[in-house]
């Protein structure tokens, strides 16, 4: 059964893509603030301070979770990683039991290492968690530019269900029952995106860009493979197209970051800018993972020790081409 009423959690610039994804899908949706003023504002302008220019759809209610809680036939929880738990649990009692409720960030949870199902999983136990990755940027999906994703969820009818509620002429998901799969190229592409930007900034050319991508898609596979993801997963949408997205456009924040570091600027400058993403998060838990299943990941590595100061990035890279010389794979 469709699901007719649906609500976004967080209005920042893909909560705000994502409403828009609803509306032209022929849905109700809400589209619910953190913040009443921004609420009021947004409902006032029609448009979202994060995508100056690009209005919001007219069918598309704003609302401040202030002044009350989203009951739909659906949630979607549109914030930063770190702020998962504290917002889905704010949600318990207003969700009803058997209610799919999607994460639509990627990256894993720092100190507990859980990945965005498995807080919605512990926060909500009476709800479905569902995972929404891939090749997306919010400015492209709130236009209406042609986008696919990856939705998945732990059963196919609850993910195929999923997928036509949201799925328009210019929005395809593509369903899955592989969470774990969606949940690891997310996270895990948003680190090695840093690592593209700073190849870009450092201005070390195409080639290294390119080697870049494909051996750190080498370790997202054997990062995937341990944690239990499968092989198309990873090769896929939310995997390989992500990656490739990130690692090479401008619009990635990941990237934008990176790039900055390999200009010369410090963490704290950028930070200071506003310019952080969610691979700074996650690049630590990442490779504490992997090094918890014995699972190679030097450009992770790599781009942890940069941004904890342990490395310059003339020693990261040097760290990496010195490796010994081995078989690809």
């Amino acid at each position: 059964m469709i699901a007719q009423h649906i609500a976004v959690i967080g209005a920042g610039a893909w909560g705000t893509a994502l409403a828009n994804v609803i509306a032209r899908a022929g849905r109700t949706v809400t589209l619910w603030a953190r913040d009443p003023v921004v609420a009021a504002r947004m409902a006032e302008r029609r448009e979202s301070p994060r995508l100056p220019g690009v209005p919001i759809d007219a069918r598309v209610t704003i609302a401040a979770l202030a002044a009350g809680k989203p009951a739909a036939d659906a949630v979607l929880v549109v914030v930063p990683a770190q702020s998962l738990r504290g917002v889905v649990s704010a949600l318990a009692g207003a969700v009803a039991p058997g209610t799919p409720v999607v994460a639509c960030a990627k990256g894993i949870e720092r100190g507990t290492r859980c990945f965005m199902t498995e807080i919605i999983g512990e926060c909500l136990p009476a709800a479905i968690p569902a995972i929404l990755s891939g090749p997306s940027f919010a400015g492209d999906v709130a236009r209406g530019l042609p986008t696919a994703v990856t939705l998945a969820a732990p059963d196919e009818a609850t993910a195929h269900r999923l997928a036509h509620s949201l799925g328009s002429p210019s929005f395809r998901p593509y369903h899955s029952t592989d969470v774990r799969g969606v949940e690891i190229g997310g996270a895990a592409k948003n680190v090695l995106a840093i690592a593209a930007g700073i190849v870009a900034g450092r201005k070390l050319g195409a080639s290294a860009a390119a080697a870049l991508t494909t051996r750190g898609f080498a370790e997202l596979v054997r990062f995937g493979r341990a944690y239990g993801a499968h092989a198309e997963t990873l090769t896929g949408l939310s995997g390989l197209g992500d990656l490739i997205l990130t690692c090479s456009g401008a619009q990635s924040r990941n990237f934008a970051l990176g790039r900055m570091l390999g200009e010369g600027r410090t963490l704290d400058e950028v930070r200071r800018s506003g310019q952080l993403a969610e691979g700074v998060f996650t690049a630590s838990v990442l490779v504490e993972m992997a090094g918890a299943r014995e699972v190679e990941t030097p450009i992770a590595a790599a781009v942890t020790a940069v941004l904890d100061a342990a490395w310059s990035i003339d020693e990261a890279i040097e760290a990496l081409m010195s490796r010994p010389l081995r078989a690809e794979g």
